[in-house]
């Protein structure tokens, strides 16, 4: 038996092969999604967020706040609305604001007060104070002086009509011409008065509209309801990016600030969430720190209180203010990163952080769960609950088309949008999932996270379910089949991932022409990976490595390009390992210049995953040993034992393309039960080289193009499979070496001397 295997680490690479019949086994209470029933409570809606979902209860009993800290994705937002569901029907009625909310006019022109009334008195109220200042306005009877310029008017035409008839008379009699000019003088006489009559009715008219214009003034004194409860009825004001404006409110600016335009200030007035809203949800929190609202919000979460102030904005409110307090009796639901949550506890010796606790939780979002049949269970009815969300999308889309012009209609117009011909029999309708299909789902889940654990990063899957099922409807297809899931992950990838994807096209080539171009003496095939930071997915590629030691140079190691300082560290300790391996096996040490080059990986590299494959190579190329091309691998070194790192499924799944022409891989120990979703669907078998375990996967459906993944425990387990040599015959070629460059040394030495 081997002294770094026991008969147990058998028996768990043995029972890893079973892992497709264990998750087939939580999955056979269900033939396809149709048979799954979405709870009606809807925190229970969110799934894997068991520690989350009870702390929310706890807070909805008690009226306390929560800080939830996790990724993108792992569903703090819908936690917070499911918290405003739970909260509206449970204790809605008695935590939502039954008063209204009205601003008077102040000591000053820049004070306002604040009323909190009920709405129906407050409303009929003022409707009354309007109608009877309205009445009060139209009440002015208009002045007239009709009376007196009517009877100007009679003398004026008598006159006139005098002047004419003594005109006539004149022609007859001369003297009746005196009576003309008398006439026609009155005449005159009368026209001026009229006009004067005129002109002053014109001017007590306009005196009297400025009496009704002074109605402003009693306008001006009325209330404004600011907040009506009657019409704002959501127990929850989402705010995305919380500044004294949003959050308190203020007063706006009033461009006519003279002249009998000017508005009050209690119109000016607008509230922000404090005031109006019990439940206030700060989607991020890093832009409340960014926006400097930190030190108000813990003040009236402290006070329960605040002053409305215009803040320190130019124009017309900067200098206004309330002359009483607003009433801010919130709950405050706030989500963060894990970065946001360092800065919380050094600021103020987290001061929020010690709010937050007082009266509530601070939530740790998983980010992974373990894999149990509970948690199966809860993926496939989150699938159902996405299904269920895209069936009322096409509703609100396709159903007044399905109304109008039936199915014939929808198959024609989904015709012009994919630019072919649909079946006849063509349905745009929501196919379920098929049970192959949601262990596809919870294979991705798998990849995405580590040590047998499933991604609770579940936004991005959202995309993945939605493509897959247009994809089954263009395929006229009963059900979603893993083959639509497979379809959707390859369309889905993220900027990361097209990236990924190219540098394995790239890194194919690469491989192929290194291969047939060295003796593979000093090159090992490192596996590294990618993360997305927007979907968490992480996409493998490998790794072309070099490696080169040149006796009797400087005793250093070097790694040039863009390399991270855990890579430098990592090569670091690879050199001490080496060193330490000279001491142990007795070897004389002469003094080695190590180099290490990441082939053409212009992006640089950054962690320790490296280290084994780096050691592999300076070991083969000190050695003089070929290191097998058609094998990857990846681990961290310590001393002689091989660590667990991260992205080992994907890593893997990367150099398992048949076109790469890989054959295998040497992973940690550790890491065996990541390689647990690459056996969906594929056949596997357990191997053995010497003492080291392995599985034999085979790409191909009739048992041809055979993988082989080997968990090594040691460097030196690695130096077996990658280079055919076992412990005792790498030590003794390590010596051999070094004599060998012991005797050079000297004898260049002596050559000089």
């Amino acid at each position: 038996m081997s002294e770094v295997y026991n008969e147990n680490d058998y028996k768990w690479i043995k029972e890893i092969l079973l892992y497709p019949q264990t998750l087939e086994k939580h999955l056979n209470y269900l033939k396809d999604t149709s048979q799954i029933k979405v709870p009606d409570d809807p925190i229970e809606k969110v799934i894997f967020q068991d520690r989350a979902k009870k702390a929310i209860r706890k807070i909805a009993q008690n009226r306390g706040h929560m800080l939830m800290v996790g990724r993108p994705g792992t569903g703090k937002s819908l936690l917070a609305g499911m918290f405003r569901h739970v909260l509206d029907r449970s204790l809605g009625d008695y935590i939502r604001p039954k008063k209204s909310i009205a601003a008077f006019p102040g000591k000053d022109m820049n004070h306002v007060r604040f009323a909190y009334e009920d709405p129906g008195k407050i409303g009929s109220y003022l409707v009354k104070i309007r109608a009877e200042i309205e009445q009060a306005k139209n009440s002015f009877e208009e002045f007239s002086l009709a009376d007196q310029i009517a009877s100007v008017q009679k003398v004026k035409k008598f006159l006139l009509w005098g002047a004419c008839l003594s005109i006539v008379g004149g022609i007859y009699f001369a003297p009746l011409f005196i009576v003309t000019g008398l006439t026609g003088i009155g005449a005159i006489f009368m026209f001026m008065q009229e006009n004067n009559h005129v002109v002053q009715e014109k001017i007590q008219q306009e005196s009297q509209q400025g009496r009704v214009m002074s109605v402003k003034h009693i306008m001006d004194m009325l209330p404004e309801i600011l907040y009506d409860p009657r019409k704002d009825k959501d127990l929850m004001v989402s705010v995305s990016e919380p500044s004294s404006k949003n959050m308190k409110g203020g007063f706006r600016h009033d461009p006519y600030q003279s002249g009998n335009m000017q508005t009050p200030i209690h119109r000016r007035a607008y509230l922000g969430a404090h005031a109006k809203a019990p439940i206030i949800y700060i989607d991020e929190l890093k832009t409340l720190i960014r926006t400097r609202y930190m030190s108000s919000l813990l003040e009236i979460m402290q006070n329960k209180k605040y002053m409305l102030e215009g803040g320190r904005n130019t124009g017309s409110g900067a200098a206004d203010r309330s002359e009483n307090f607003l009433h801010a009796d919130n709950i405050i639901i706030a989500c963060c990163n894990h970065d946001t949550l360092m800065h919380l506890q050094e600021e103020g010796d987290g001061a929020f952080l010690s709010r937050i606790e007082d009266k509530g939780e601070i939530i740790q979002m998983e980010t992974s769960v373990p894999e149990t049949a509970d948690h199966v269970k809860q993926v496939a009815q989150y699938i159902k609950q996405e299904l269920l969300n895209l069936e009322q999308e096409f509703e609100n889309t396709w159903g007044k088309v399905l109304e109008k012009e039936g199915p014939a209609g929808v198959r024609r117009r989904s015709e012009q949008i994919y630019g072919k011909r649909l079946p006849a029999d063509y349905e745009l309708r929501v196919r379920e999932f098929s049970r192959h299909a949601v262990a596809e789902i919870i294979k991705e889940l798998r990849c995405r996270s580590a040590d047998g654990k499933l991604s609770c990063i579940l936004r991005p899957i959202n995309g993945v379910i939605k493509t897959a099922e247009l994809d089954a409807i263009i395929d006229n297809s009963e059900f979603v089949e893993p083959k639509h899931v497979r379809t959707a992950l390859e369309e889905h990838l993220s900027l990361e991932g097209a990236m990924s994807k190219e540098i394995v096209e790239h890194k194919k080539d690469l491989k192929k022409y290194i291969t047939s171009m060295t003796d593979s003496i000093g090159y090992v095939v490192g596996l590294a990976v990618t993360h997305s930071r927007a979907s968490g997915q992480m996409f493998g590629q490998p790794l072309p490595i070099h490696c080169q030691i040149n006796t009797g140079g400087s005793d250093i190691i070097t790694a040039p390009g863009k390399i991270g300082d855990i890579a430098k560290g990592a090569a670091q300790n690879v050199r001490a390992s080496i060193k330490q391996l000279m001491r142990k096996i007795e070897a004389p040490y002469v003094g080695c210049e190590m180099h290490i080059e990441y082939v053409q990986a212009h992006g640089g590299v950054e962690g320790d995953s490296a280290s084994v494959a780096m050691d592999v190579g300076l070991i083969s190329d000190y050695i003089q040993q070929p290191v097998n091309q058609k094998y990857g691998i990846t681990g961290s070194l310590t001393g002689d034992i091989i660590l667990a790192v991260g992205g080992v499924t994907e890593k893997v799944r990367s150099i398992m393309d048949t076109d790469l022409t890989m054959e295998g891989a040497c992973i940690p120990w550790q890491n065996k039960y990541d390689i647990e979703p690459l056996l969906v669907n594929m056949e596997s078998e357990y191997i053995q080289m010497d003492d080291v375990p392995g599985i034999r996967i085979y790409r191909s459906d009739d048992k041809t193009d055979p993988f082989d993944i080997y968990f090594c425990k040691t460097k030196y387990n690695a130096y077996r499979i990658l280079m055919g040599l076992n412990r005792q015959e790498v030590e003794e070629k390590m010596a051999e070496r070094s004599r060998k460059d012991l005797e050079f040394t000297k004898h260049v030495k002596s050559k000089y001397d």
